[in-house]
This record gives structure tokens, C-alpha cells and sequence, in this order.
């Protein structure tokens, strides 16, 4: 379930909000200035989801925004500004600070929860993401690899190793990656080597 923080000094917008967003069954804290919202953001408990007003006691959202951005372990958070404030310069001024979102407040629930959910998917991506990344890391991590010059003796393809002794391609190559080899026979040694040798074998036989 996606944990929302709503960072909001009106108290009646407060409970406008968190009713509304209880009924569409997110869990919500709520912050009532700046300072405390940035409290709660340094917890381990972060929420991934920030709504935040623009205009409040202590530091207001644009600066919330700024600190968020500028921190490693919260630059991810999905913020969301609200404010009273409308105009194509404000909802830029939100952006340019790190606000994923912008809704102008009183804020239509509707539209509230449609945002919700965009930020959700968002958040689910980025997961699912990282997730990938860390699998990679570790796949890449457990890659061996070779490189530079390796010296291969021309006649049975023997190659020396570190410590200067010469020694069979496979074991060489099951040393050094991380590959297993299955044995079969190509058609051209099966028919330059292992039909001469069956049919010197039947004539003997025979």
C-alpha cells in the first residue's frame, strides 16, 4: 500500500484530505508546517508520496522540494505541490524546484486521486527498476572475464596459463569463466577422424 505524507496547515483542508484519501484505502500522516514535514521525510519510514502546499509556516513546499531533490537518499520521492497560487509561472516555479505535479487548491478530489494513482504506476516502475538493476549488478559481478594476449600453442592448442604451465583449452576456460562444456563431435572431425577410425576398426573386425 503506497504511503502518503500530506504536509497542510489548514486543519480543515487536513481532514478534507485524509478522509478522502483513507476512503480510497492509502495510509496517510500529516504534517501541519514545513519543518515538520522535512521531520518525517528523515525517518526510515519515508513515505514514497509527498503532497505538499506551497504556502506554510516554517519551510514551504518549493523548499521542501529543493531539499528532497538534493538529497541522495530522497531524490526519488514523488511529490505532488498544492497551492492556492494559479498561473502557468507558478506551476513552472513548482517544476523547476522538483515537484513531479502541480493541483491548485481547493483541490478537486477527483483529479486528487486521479493523480494518486499516476504517482503510484510511477513509483511501481521505479521499484520494479531497481529491483532489475541490483539483479544486473549482481549477474555482472559474478561474470569472469578474459582479456589481453593469450598465448596458444598452434599444433594442439594448448594454452600456457599464469603460473607458465601449458594446459588444455577447456580447463583453461572453465578456470577463467564461469563456462561448462558438453562434449560432442562437428562433422568435420567425425569425418576426417572418427569414420576412418570406425571403418579401420570394421576391416580389422572383419
Amino acid at each position: 500500500m503506497l504511503d502518503i505524507l500530506l504536509a497542510e496547515d489548514d486543519p480543515i483542508a487536513q481532514e478534507i484530505t485524509r478522509t478522502a484519501v483513507s476512503a480510497w484505502g492509502y495510509s496517510m500522516q500529516i504534517a501541519a508546517d514545513g519543518n515538520q514535514a522535512w521531520e518525517i521525510l528523515q525517518t526510515k519510514e519515508t513515505p514514497r508520496l509527498v503532497l505538499l502546499d506551497w504556502s506554510m509556516p516554517g519551510l514551504n513546499g518549493l523548499e521542501i522540494c529543493q531539499r528532497v531533490r538534493a538529497s541522495a537518499s530522497l531524490k526519488s520521492l514523488y511529490i505532488i505541490v498544492l497551492t492556492a497560487s494559479s498561473g502557468r509561472e507558478n506551476m513552472l516555479a513548482c517544476l523547476a524546484a522538483g515537484a513531479d505535479d502541480y493541483l491548485e487548491k481547493p483541490v478537486d478530489a477527483t483529479l486528487l486521486q486521479a493523480r494518486i494513482r499516476v504517482a503510484e504506476r510511477i513509483l511501481s516502475l521505479q521499484r520494479e527498476l531497481t529491483a532489475n538493476i541490483h539483479e544486473l549488478q549482481e549477474a555482472l559481478a559474478n561474470v569472469k572475464e578474459l582479456s589481453g594476449l593469450l598465448p596458444i600453442c598452434s599444433y594442439c592448442k594448448k594454452i600456457r596459463n599464469d603460473e607458465n604451465y601449458w594446459e588444455r583449452l577447456e580447463s583453461y576456460l572453465m578456470t577463467h569463466t564461469h563456462a561448462q562444456f558438453s562434449h560432442s563431435i562437428c562433422p568435420d572431425c567425425y569425418n576426417d577422424v572418427v569414420s576412418k577410425e570406425l571403418n579401420a576398426f570394421k576391416k580389422k573386425d572383419s
